[in-house]
């Protein structure tokens, strides 16, 4: 099963970058319905999903059961940090350890040069 799971992320690793090239980006924002998500809201759900399943996989092997939730996008855990703990300091790979204000910045300019890779905006 895994085997065919990783066939299936690599053809869609290979196959998915070239089709988004189409999509113009009204098409990004537009909403089916009104009640329903947008392509660009969407790829936020996959990203906030690659960010659980990344912990899933990793921490799933060297810990016994652990609890990783998916609950809260990414945004509305942001949105909902409260101001103090942004110092919060954590490491990463930088040669020191950084600031969550650092990282959310970071972070945000890094999925910002790999949306203009799949579209302009």
């Amino acid at each position: 099963m895994i085997k065919e799971s990783l066939i299936r992320l690599q053809y869609l690793c290979d196959t998915i970058p070239l089709i988004w090239e189409n999509i113009s980006e009204a098409e990004w924002d537009a909403k089916p319905k009104p009640d329903a998500w947008s392509k660009k809201e969407i790829l936020g759900h996959l990203v906030d999903s690659a960010t659980n399943n990344h912990q899933r996989f990793v921490r799933g092997q060297f810990e016994n059961v652990p609890t990783i939730i998916y609950n809260r996008h990414l945004i509305e855990i942001i949105k909902a940090m409260p101001e103090e703990n942004y110092s919060k300091k954590c490491n990463t790979n930088e040669a020191q350890p950084v600031t969550l204000e650092w990282l959310i910045d970071d972070y945000i300019v890094h999925l910002e040069h790999h949306l203009k890779q799949i579209a302009n905006y």
